[in-house]
């Protein structure tokens, strides 16, 4: 028996092709994810440019504008930053929900020895730069103890439009094992906010949000997509959830995994069609990805660096210094480790196609933290505060020396990759079928 496990294991390929539909469905993902990633950038630029200009404080005006109201008992006259970050980023999790349950619901991770790599790798991409922050912090005080999962989080917006700049030919499986991590690290950073940053919870606010949050799960179930029916819904359990002292975010993964991934759970399982997961993933997330980060973007990472010394000095901080070695060391340590600890315990091998140093790689662009990680910055330390704006220093540097470093790395399996893939337009069919998804199993032909 241990045999058979043994001589299974073996078999098994790291990082193996998978079906062709799905492939094709992380590819048009990861173009949406490309263009978002641009406009993310983009308004990070204007942040930066603005909040240094002479117009500093009237983009400190903006942010601190403020609209809603608290008539309805509800608290919501909030300032423009504060919406953007509760409430737009609330869609962005929302998609988040939407596209885990699909990876695990009809996706090809629904099989658990593939699921098992990026939840893994996930994990420890997660565990070690915490590890690192709270070595850099332990004896520093004031609380800066506090943002340690500040290096945590993978921005897969920013990750994917790196991609697209080195033009990189990686393989299938590599870019979706980079969306898979992201989307379950997001999955985990929204899970970490919930338990470790909520101070106080109002019970009675959060059993209020389970009335609209089952009202719009009996919808979806029952295949309703009029928006002036699950839009009130949507929002009301938001409102009801951010009174509740929980971060309001928590609300858009809630609804997400409400929504079901199949046409028919009784049809035929995973071959019976695709849900409304995929019917609002396709209208949601150009908003997502298109709006609602960009947005946030543009009202959090403006930080006044004030020149060289003011660089500096933000960089001296534990704190700072915490998350620039969590995101570049930390992320490429535990997604990697993680990986090649697994290969090793399973004796899984690595697929033939792939080497060691494309893996490391992809954990090198890993580090690239940006959307939660300010996010989660917010809420540790205070907006607007002097750590704050050093935690702001610490994600845009880490992130950048993470961009750098897996360009590096990347850019030299270019040429590689981009043989291949010359090699394997040759062998498309007429259906548009690359003759390697044609094998059973999605797996490739041997070469």
């Amino acid at each position: 028996m241990s045999d058979n496990r043994s001589q299974f294991a073996t078999k098994r390929a790291l990082f193996a092709r998978g079906s062709w539909s799905e492939t094709s469905r992380i590819s048009d993902i990861l173009r949406k994810e490309t263009v978002g990633g641009a406009l993310l950038l983009l308004a990070t630029a204007i942040a930066l440019i603005w909040a240094n200009s002479p117009w500093a404080e009237y983009y400190d005006k903006l942010g601190q504008l403020r609209l809603g109201t608290d008539r309805l008992g509800l608290h919501l006259d909030l300032t423009l930053a504060t919406w953007s970050a509760d409430g737009l980023l609330a869609i962005f999790f929302f998609v988040v929900g939407l596209e885990l349950k699909r990876e695990f619901v009809a996706g090809d991770l629904r099989d658990p020895a593939r699921a098992a790599l990026p939840v893994a790798a996930a994990l420890g991409g997660m565990v070690v730069p915490a590890m690192i922050f709270l070595a850099f912090n332990a004896a520093a005080g004031e609380g800066a103890t506090r943002g340690w999962a500040i290096p945590t989080a993978t921005d897969i917006a920013f990750a994917v439009a790196v991609l697209a700049v080195i033009s990189t030919h990686l393989p299938a499986a590599l870019r979706t094992f980079l969306l898979t991590l992201a989307v379950v690290d997001d999955l985990l950073a929204i899970t970490v906010i919930a338990v470790f940053y909520t101070d106080t919870v109002d019970l009675a606010a959060l059993g209020f949000a389970l009335i609209p949050l089952a009202l719009f799960a009996v919808c979806v179930q029952r295949r309703v997509r009029s928006w002036w029916i699950l839009l009130p819904l949507a929002v009301t359990t938001w409102a009801f959830v951010h009174e509740s002292g929980i971060h309001a975010t928590v609300a858009g993964v809630l609804l997400g995994f409400t929504v079901p991934v199949l046409r028919s759970q009784a049809a035929g399982g995973p071959d019976a069609g695709p849900g409304l997961a995929e019917y609002f993933e396709r209208r949601i997330r150009p908003i997502s990805a298109g709006v609602a980060v960009p947005v946030f973007a543009l009202f959090a990472a403006g930080v006044t660096v004030g020149g060289f010394t003011g660089f500096s000095t933000a960089l001296s901080d534990s704190v700072a210094m915490g998350i620039v070695v969590g995101l570049v060391v930390g992320k490429a340590v535990g997604v990697f480790g993680t990986t090649w600890v697994l290969s090793a315990v399973t004796r899984a091998r690595l697929d033939s196609d792939l080497r060691w140093i494309d893996v490391f790689g992809m954990a090198l662009l890993a580090g690239i933290g940006f959307t939660v990680s300010l996010l989660i910055g917010d809420l540790a330390f205070g907006a607007g505060t002097e750590r704050d704006a050093h935690v702001k220093v610490g994600v845009l540097t880490g992130s950048v020396v993470s961009t750098l470093l897996a360009s590096i790395v990347l850019m030299m399996r270019n040429r590689h990759y981009r043989k291949v893939c010359a090699q394997e337009a040759l062998d498309h069919n007429r259906d548009g079928m690359p003759d390697v998804f044609e094998e059973s199993g999605g797996s490739r032909r041997g070469t």
